[in-house]
């Protein structure tokens, strides 16, 4: 079969096979075709869209990729075989997937000050740190159903406690790290409404850090929080309310006009992970018994909670911002930091602690990276650049560049995953009104 009326008139035509992993009405027949070995992404789009048409008067144009031998398809078809030296001269099998692409902005959620973090894992809501040292719970774009009031200082990371395999609603726990070198856990119900966003209270204030704390995770259980701060330590934090091993140190009360206005619980760590020698720059804790840290010491650390020893440590030259785990078997480790560069290691491959990857599109720090949940080759970048980029790992360019930002965005998520959406922060122009934007892919 031979394809006419796509690309140039003397481009020589190669013999290729449509496949897919995708089920009916999205295959193709399996039947060899001639096309034009300059068609880029868009014309080959064209192409296997037209062959589902003949198929099936109904069908509706959808947008597709394509890979070769595992590699996302970036240039046009002949750059590519002959950059990735592939023979022409034989029957080339293309795969098509359903094409990721940035969809649309929903409306900013405004802020008084700095947007500092942002937490997306929970389907029903966003919740968000500032640095007027506000705690945010977002229900949708621009409406905030709860505020935590009582840190002293910036936020700097925000952790929604949320056990695997439970989704409740009406017992949401968070945990807020700020500047005033306090984690501080909230408990509040979600479901609420309210014209006005209800005021909440930590039901429990961590105040064991000696300098400004940098990042908070929770562990997959729901048990647990772990800190990194400017202290150099990890501190490991029980969540519940009262504890059983004497964790709890002091019950507070808050005074106001010499009255009693609450009690407060005020813990301390159950234990401390020391290691590194300069800031803890991020924290996350992808298993109950496994914990990652990224430190301005350039260092990645992997260490096992029960014995409080750190059983991988990688070095890569550069004060490292932001850590993420992710990607195949939850096994891979995405890393920024103080270059452009945006790295990807894979602690399971013996002898060498090189990056497997190496992004390089960013041009400023990179501050934050988020691997997608429901995905082995996905995740996002945020940078001082202004932008944030959705990369596929079979692919060294970003599916999707978002730059409508006007200064350094400090960090993102995804949410709802499971309908491919993102959520993003940015730092416009005027501090005095900062923003959350959501766009979707």
């Amino acid at each position: 079969m031979d394809i006419e009326g796509y690309g140039e008139e003397f481009s020589r035509r190669v013999q290729v096979r449509f496949i897919t992993k995708l089920q009916p009405p999205f295959k193709v027949p399996n039947a060899s075709i001639a096309i034009p070995s300059n068609l880029t992404r868009m014309g080959l789009s064209a192409v296997v869209n037209n062959l589902l048409l003949a198929g099936n008067a109904d069908w509706k144009t959808e947008p597709f990729d394509f890979l070769i031998n595992g590699e996302l398809v970036r240039m046009s078809l002949e750059e590519f075989l002959l950059a990735k030296g592939i023979s022409a001269e034989k029957i080339l099998e293309i795969e098509y997937v359903k094409a990721v692409a940035p969809r649309r902005e929903e409306d900013p959620s405004l802020h008084d000050e700095w947007v500092s973090a942002v937490d997306g894992s929970n389907p029903g809501f966003i919740l968000t740190g500032c640095y007027d040292g506000l705690g945010r719970i977002w229900k949708a774009a621009g409406l905030c159903s709860h505020v935590l009031e009582g840190h002293g200082a910036p936020i700097t990371s925000v952790s929604i406690i949320k056990p695997k395999g439970l989704e409740s609603r009406t017992d949401v726990r968070v945990a807020t790290a700020s500047k005033d070198r306090t984690v501080r856990l909230w408990k509040l119900d979600v479901e609420g409404s309210s014209d006005n966003p209800a005021k909440v209270r930590a039901y429990k204030v961590l105040p064991g850090h000696s300098a400004s704390v940098q990042s908070v995770a929770a562990q997959p259980s729901g048990d647990m929080v772990c800190s990194g701060s400017w202290d150099c330590r990890i501190n490991l934090w029980q969540t519940n309310e009262l504890d059983k091993g004497g964790d709890v140190v002091s019950i507070k009360k808050r005074k106001k006009d010499k009255e009693n206005e609450e009690t407060q619980l005020q813990g301390e760590p159950s234990s401390t992970l020391v290691g590194h020698t300069q800031c803890v720059s991020s924290v996350v804790w992808p298993h109950n018994d496994i914990i990652y840290s990224a430190s301005w010491d350039h260092s990645i650390r992997r260490w096992d909670v029960e014995t409080g020893k750190d059983s991988l440590n990688m070095f890569c030259g550069k004060v490292i911002n932001c850590l993420d785990v992710g990607g195949e078997s939850s096994s891979l480790i995405a890393a920024g930091g103080s270059d452009p560069i945006l790295r990807i290691w894979d602690p399971r491959k013996p002898g060498s602690l090189a990056p497997i990857f190496q992004f390089s599109s960013h041009t400023s720090w990179i501050s934050a990276c988020k691997w997608h949940d429901k995905s082995w080759f996905h995740l996002v970048s945020a940078s001082y650049d202004g932008k944030v980029m959705l990369w596929d790992l079979r692919t060294a360019w970003p599916l999707a560049v978002i730059d409508s930002h006007q200064d350094k965005v400090f960090c993102a998520d995804w949410w709802r995953v499971t309908q491919e959406r993102l959520k993003l922060k940015r730092v416009p122009q005027l501090i005095s009104k900062m923003e959350v934007w959501i766009n979707f892919f």
